[in-house]
């Protein structure tokens, strides 16, 4: 039987979503879903947004007229926090739009226990809305009827023109931030006009009582029939809690009818899928992303890579990462995926590899091979998105929870860019599964690599996913090889098995011949977690020592070995860091005697990387056999130098720890 992931976990009851189907008096259905969210504010915007523009995509509903976003904010929340310029940014930009959102601020004029001279610059709330040009409406929360004219205005604008819209209703917390708050403590004078005032249905029923409208006992009678009927939906719901709460009632994962074929769990029970692609296939598809149309004029140099992918499609030249990349898209496009790639310069990609997107030089105008494939293919999107990185990283998770069938992705910049979406990571992609029960398969790329660029352009900080890593609630990669790369894009859509996938991509290796692969490599074979020595075989009396790693460093520490001779130095890739089946390292280390050391070697520094998880997860002993030990940086605040000449001896010093003359004590 498959463990409960779910037992004592979950979140508090103020944070769960919720969705269900709205019958309207003129019959029509309207499907109505809250989002979960965190305690962070504002963060859940981009998420909620992202949701919506998944259903609209899926539904084709490309005039944005079928649905909408409805966001509700606080006062000091709305100007307070920057992720809400960021959603704002995004409501009119091609790769993000939904239409328009109605954004509904509910202004107690204080923040907790914050006054507003205290947590704005502007005269109103809203005014960060200023910068898009929309409305925005002031009125009073006291009066209901002008709230239900200011409603009906701004929905009635949204429908028209298809953009942002806000109401800024002016109210007030009457028992504080919340039941057992004393606001007095904080704001005496205005909470002592607070307790004079009737509450909003006193006030409106006295309006109609002294315009004649309605009598004092008929406003009772209607008051006690809705009373009535909210107890009865609270029995009905109560009831219902009760028959869930059954232990053996089966509890399902996900609730929606989209996600009925897809589940989460450990990755222990999925079974592999063959990924691979027929080579003539491969290099069919290759040579028509090569093609363009006889008007289009790209630039020179972008014409040479067109050859150059012409010669791997013709089997004369090894494909390079991008090459490989690009026929995960085209191939599971052909296979229906929808295929949606942001970030910033994603397009033609940060390290000018990709091209995905190429440009007119005489007219500007785009265009996309990998979106002329075939007619029946699925929509190939490729977006640069604005400088931000906790709005779009929000969006496209948002977008991927709606999107089971598609291949989501976000690529940062440079790897450690994700620090400025840490809570969109931490509080809904590594904890949703967890907290909400909600799957996502969104992909992360994030290039890391320690080449003499400095702190901020070297680590994609692997040891903070992999400290947040439980519960296979993420997969945390590290491809070498352009096949390898190739094998994971198309394992993460084939499997029905959905997780976040976080993929430390190459920098200067993305056009190294050592990561190249044949168009042989594609058609056969699936994504290895651990690539063993090629030198490895069942029994390897003569071997000393087997040096483990990740990524770039591999190759360096191969060339060292081939250059001093050492056979008896074995070198094993671990391309999957987690889920690390114990399984799979020991089928990797049949063969080997039991007192082989093995040391992890790595260029990060010894409190950052792999190298604390690893130690954390197999203390001294690797399966309770092999001594481990590591080879590493010295520990550090900073992730590298920014001297490219302090780089270089660092890495020469780290090769001598792994070669020098106590490699075997």
């Amino acid at each position: 039987k498959e463990p409960d992931l779910y037992l004592g976990h979950g979140d508090v009851k103020y944070h769960l979503g919720h969705h269900s189907d709205w019958t309207c008096n003129d019959g029509h259905e309207v499907h109505l879903a809250l989002c979960f969210n965190p305690s962070h504010l504002e963060f859940v915007n981009p998420v909620a947004l992202g949701r919506v523009r998944a259903k609209m995509d899926r539904l084709g509903d490309h005039d944005h007229a079928r649905g909408m976003g409805i966001l509700i904010h606080g006062d000091a929340a709305f100007i307070g926090e920057g992720i809400v310029q960021e959603t704002l940014n995004l409501s009119e930009l091609k790769g993000y739009s939904t239409g328009g959102t109605l954004h509904v601020v509910v202004n107690n004029q204080i923040g907790f226990t914050t006054d507003p001279e205290d947590s704005r610059s502007s005269r109103y709330c809203t005014d960060i809305a200023k910068m898009l040009q929309i409305p925005i409406f002031h009125v009073n929360g006291e009066d209901p009827e002008a709230v239900a004219q200011v409603v009906a205005l701004a929905l009635e604008y949204r429908r028209e023109f298809k953009r942002d819209v806000v109401i800024d209703m002016l109210a007030y917390r009457r028992r504080g931030h919340n039941e057992s708050d004393e606001p007095a403590f904080t704001q005496p004078l205005l909470y002592d006009q607070i307790r004079r005032r009737d509450n909003v249905r006193e006030g409106y029923v006295s309006h109609l009582v002294k315009q004649g409208e309605i009598t004092r006992e008929h406003a009772d009678e209607i008051v006690d029939e809705r009373r009535r009927v909210l107890e009865a939906c609270f029995d009905a719901a109560h009831t219902d809690e009760e028959v869930a709460a059954q232990p053996d009632r089966p509890r399902r994962r996900v609730t929606s009818v989209l996600w009925k074929d897809y589940h989460g769990g450990p990755e222990s029970v999925v079974a592999d899928v063959e990924t691979g692609v027929d080579r003539d296939h491969l290099a069919a598809v290759l040579h028509q992303l090569t093609e363009v149309p006889d008007s289009f004029t790209p630039h020179r140099k972008i014409k040479r890579l067109l050859d150059q992918r012409r010669q791997m499609a013709a089997g004369e030249q090894r494909l390079d990462w991008a090459a490989a990349e690009a026929l995960a898209f085209a191939t599971l496009s052909a296979d229906k995926f929808r295929i949606r790639l942001s970030g910033q310069d994603s397009e033609r990609g940060t390290f000018s590899h990709r091209h995905a997107v190429l440009h007119d030089v005489q007219t500007g105008a785009k265009y996309t091979p990998l979106c002329h494939l075939d007619d029946e293919q699925a929509p190939v999107e490729i977006y640069n998105s604005p400088l931000s990185e906790a709005g779009v990283l929000g969006f496209e998770y948002g977008y991927s929870i709606n999107a089971p069938d598609a291949l989501v992705m976000w690529e940062a910049q440079f790897g450690d860019f994700f620090n400025a979406a840490q809570v969109i990571i931490d509080q809904f992609i590594c904890s949703a599964e967890s907290k909400w029960r909600f799957l996502s398969g969104l992909v992360l790329m994030l290039p890391h690599g320690f080449e003499g660029m400095g702190p901020e352009h070297s680590s994609a900080r692997m040891e903070r996913f992999l400290n947040l890593a439980a519960e296979d609630n993420l997969q945390i990669v590290q491809p070498t090889t352009a096949a390898q790369m190739f094998h994971l894009l198309r394992r993460q859509m084939l499997r029905q098995w959905r997780k976040p996938l976080v993929i430390f991509t190459p920098k200067s290796m993305l056009r190294s011949p050592d990561v190249t692969s044949t168009l042989d490599d594609l058609a056969t074979g699936t994504f290895q977690r651990i690539i063993p020595d090629p030198r490895r075989q069942e029994e390897n009396p003569e071997v000393r020592e087997i040096l483990a790693c990740t990524g770039k460093i591999y190759f360096e520490l191969e060339k060292h070995r081939a250059r001093l001779g050492r056979d008896d130095i074995h070198i094993a890739r671990v391309e999957q860091l987690y889920p690390m089946p114990a399984t799979v390292l020991e089928r990797q280390l049949r063969g080997y005697r039991e007192d082989v050391p093995i040391r992890w070697v790595q260029d990060e520094p010894q409190n950052m990387g792999a190298w604390p998880f690893l130690r954390y997860r197999f203390g001294d002993r690797l399966l309770g056999r092999h001594p481990f030990r590591s080879v590493c940086r010295p520990v550090s605040a900073s992730p590298a130098t920014g001297s490219s000449a302090s780089h270089k001896l660092e890495q020469q010093l780290l090769m001598e720890r792994v070669f020098g003359p106590d490699v075997r004590k």
